[in-house]
């Protein structure tokens, strides 16, 4: 397969790259925590790294995975068919199974405790499930982030039933109110699972954004973590 996997490398280069002579490639299937792919150069070799999960996928996909790493390495346009058919394979049922599985047994999921120095997201998350969602949901593994980040103030990881929120909001100047809405967003997401549509995924559906503005004070969440 990784010789498979090479000649198609080097017809997505020629493809892209017509004038100038194809460097060496090497190509490599690797044990990773998800589907992740990697292109770099190194001596003057196209070095590649496919996660093993694509070992089994069809040829149409790895020259998809090709034409979208070499155009990325190159600054190129990628080309929106490709785009769209690797969209589609990894939103297949059995793909997407098959990554929740594996992230499952090889990834680490980093949770510290839900205990802050201001606010715990557990006494938290329970008044927000009896106040919103009738008591019905699942309490999942809670945490602060390491950091306080504020890139991802917060996220609901499915494989891992975790909701983590930045350390940014665990401070004595954050009302609690803002603590509230970033963890009944996540909440949200547990409520209303991710929908896969073809080449699409939609987190935030049109239940989900209703539901989200019935938070009471979900316009001044909205302004502060704009300024923020």
């Amino acid at each position: 397969m990784p010789q498979v996997a090479t000649e198609i490398f080097h017809e997505a280069f020629r493809a892209l790259r017509p004038r100038t002579p194809a460097p060496e490639i090497e190509v490599e299937f690797r044990p990773y925590a998800d589907i992740n792919n990697f292109i770099r150069v190194r001596e003057g070799r196209l070095v590649v790294g496919l996660s093993d999960m694509l070992e089994g996928a069809p040829r149409s996909v790895l020259e998809a995975i090709a034409f979208i790493l070499i155009a990325k390495l190159y600054r190129k346009p990628v080309p929106k068919q490709h785009q769209h058919r690797y969209r589609q394979f990894l939103n297949r049922r059995s793909v997407r199974r098959q990554t929740q599985a594996v992230r499952r047994a090889r990834g680490r999921k980093w949770l510290d405790s839900p205990q802050g120095t201001q606010f715990h997201l557990e006494e938290i998350f329970d008044d927000l499930n009896q106040r919103h969602f009738e008591g019905r949901l699942e309490r999942p593994r809670l945490s602060w982030s390491r950091t306080a980040a504020r890139a991802l103030l917060g996220h609901y990881d499915s494989v891992h039933n975790a909701i983590i929120v930045s350390k940014i909001f665990d401070r004595p100047d954050v009302p609690r109110f803002l603590v509230e809405y970033l963890l009944y967003h996540e909440m949200l997401h547990i409520k209303h699972p991710v929908v896969h549509q073809r080449s699409r995924r939609c987190f935030h559906s049109t239940e989900f954004r209703k539901e989200e503005k019935r938070f009471p004070r979900f316009q001044d969440a909205k302004r502060l973590l704009n300024a923020l």
